[in-house]
């Protein structure tokens, strides 16, 4: 009884096996992206009618992301421990690459314009090589922070003032201004970095 049952067993997990093989085999036929190639959902991802300005003045619409490989990070002067961490994190890859004589365009978007002018942020983003602060008015920084996708909302503080919550990730786009990929939050240095430079090689 018990070999009759351990060959049940064994059948039962042979087909599963044979089942797997099959989806994989599927999927890799038929129902694979080619290489670089990105869902629907994301092909629209930083379009948009919005037109804002960059911290020295100049302006900054959906045509700008194209050019050359680009990080997009949306966050405020006055984030307590996001914001300056990703800042740093940014410095790191800028070191590793400037070892290679590259460098990775980044843009820094507020996503609080009422407190973030121009100077204000620039003055914020000045210690970090290759990043340009972006700001607007409340309108267009709307329209900018629906065209990437990103959520970003007021919390009071007690006493008065806010804060501000807001996505952390860091995204990708390629020179074409097509969306690449994302580096999360503190993310491994190394892995950040090939995904990085998997971007500057696209």
């Amino acid at each position: 009884m018990a070999d009759a049952n351990g060959l049940r067993m064994l059948r039962a997990l042979l087909w599963a096996a044979v089942v797997a093989a099959a989806l994989i085999l599927l999927w890799a036929l038929f129902l694979r992206p080619e290489p670089g190639a990105q869902p629907m959902a994301l092909q629209s991802l930083g379009k948009g009618d919005y037109a804002l300005v960059t911290a020295d003045g100049q302006p900054f619409t959906q045509a700008d992301l194209a050019g050359q490989p680009t990080a997009v990070f949306f966050g405020f002067t006055h984030c307590p421990d996001v914001c300056p961490t990703t800042l740093g994190e940014v410095t790191a890859w800028q070191e590793d690459l400037a070892r290679d004589g590259q460098q990775l365009r980044t843009l820094f978007i507020t996503v609080d314009p009422e407190r973030d002018t121009r100077e204000v942020l620039g003055e914020y983003v000045s210690w970090v090589p290759g990043v340009t602060g972006i700001t607007g008015d409340r309108a267009e920084i709307d329209k900018a922070i629906a065209a990437f996708r990103i959520y970003a909302a007021p919390v009071p503080l007690e006493g008065g003032g806010y804060t501000m919550n807001h996505s952390t990730q860091v995204l990708l786009f390629d020179a074409q201004g097509a969306y690449f990929g994302l580096i999360g939050y503190r993310e491994d240095h190394d892995r950040a970095m090939g995904t990085i430079r998997r971007l500057l090689a696209s």
